[in-house]
């Protein structure tokens, strides 16, 4: 989020959360690249802030108590507010609770896989309509295909990535894989380590495809133990995803820390060939020195 919208963005938080009968002295940001997450105190909310028109916010907020009444493995919403997405001043906020971070912060591969294995079983549960993998990457390749919204984006690499895009989304769609209910985006960014185990948070980007697709996130340790994995798919499928994120990073709209930076890198990684890393692994080689 821009610096100029940030501390609108606080403001109409904590105001939020006052007329909730929360007790709001102090609001730190925790997090901020395209929507914000701001610790309210001492009431120690967890806020997660976006421009409004995402409505995403709504089915972020069912998704999480449908799954948390599945007993799946996600961060729960605050129990002392009406569980929704709350509007002011150009944003929505949704509440949840707040999480100290446990030390240390390193996760066993072991315990990680049986936490995704966990919440894809209680996302199978579950009869909730959600977008296909593939329209995600439908909207990566627009962002491609269109020079205003991506205009610093060299025409070589403006057909690389699109070709990718295209090649592969119509690949893995083809394989006729079995499909389910993905995270969409279950990165270790988005997994928190707590006293009650591991718990996913960022549910707006689930959608419907092969556990692949989601797998192609985490660390190879991770997906090395995840019961049941085509090898040959999770390979097409961690390519898919450094071509989709660097369609993301080259948006001219993208408030993502570095996103150019990382944008490049993905696209001389594309450029480079297999074997392909997976997305955690090119962000842990970027945040290095």
């Amino acid at each position: 989020m821009q610096a100029t919208d940030l501390q609108r963005a606080v403001v109409a938080t904590m105001s939020i959360a006052t007329a909730l009968d929360l007790t709001v002295e102090d609001a730190a940001v925790l997090h901020n690249s395209n929507r914000l997450a701001v610790r309210l105190l001492p009431c120690d909310v967890l806020a997660r802030v976006a421009p409004l028109g995402q409505e995403v916010a709504r089915f972020e907020v069912e998704l999480a108590q449908r799954l948390a009444e599945a007993g799946g493995p996600v961060a729960l919403l605050e129990p002392r507010v009406e569980p929704r997405a709350y509007e002011r001043d150009g944003f929505v906020v949704t509440l949840w609770t707040y999480y100290a971070p446990m030390t240390p912060p390193n996760v066993a591969p072991a315990d990680f896989a049986r936490a995704l294995a966990h919440l894809h079983a209680g996302m199978r549960t579950l009869d909730v309509t959600t977008p296909h993998f593939t329209d995600r990457v439908a909207g990566a390749e627009q962002l491609v295909a269109s020079r205003d919204q991506t205009p610093a984006l060299a025409d070589p690499d403006r057909e690389l990535i699109s070709y990718t895009l295209k090649s592969l989304r119509q690949m893995i769609a083809g394989r006729s894989a079995a499909e389910q209910m993905l995270h969409g985006e279950p990165h270790p960014g988005n997994v928190l380590s707590t006293k009650s185990g591991l718990r996913f948070i960022d549910l707006e980007t689930c959608c419907r495809g092969p556990i692949e697709f989601d797998l192609a996130h985490v660390p190879e340790e991770v997906a090395l133990h995840y019961p049941g994995v085509d090898r040959e798919l999770l390979g097409e499928c961690r390519h898919l995803v450094l071509a989709m994120v660097a369609a993301w990073r080259w948006d001219a709209a993208d408030q993502f820390p570095n996103g150019r930076r990382v944008a490049q890198e993905l696209v001389s990684t594309l450029r480079r060939g297999p074997p392909w890393p997976s997305l955690d692994v090119m962000m842990r080689r970027l945040a290095g020195p």
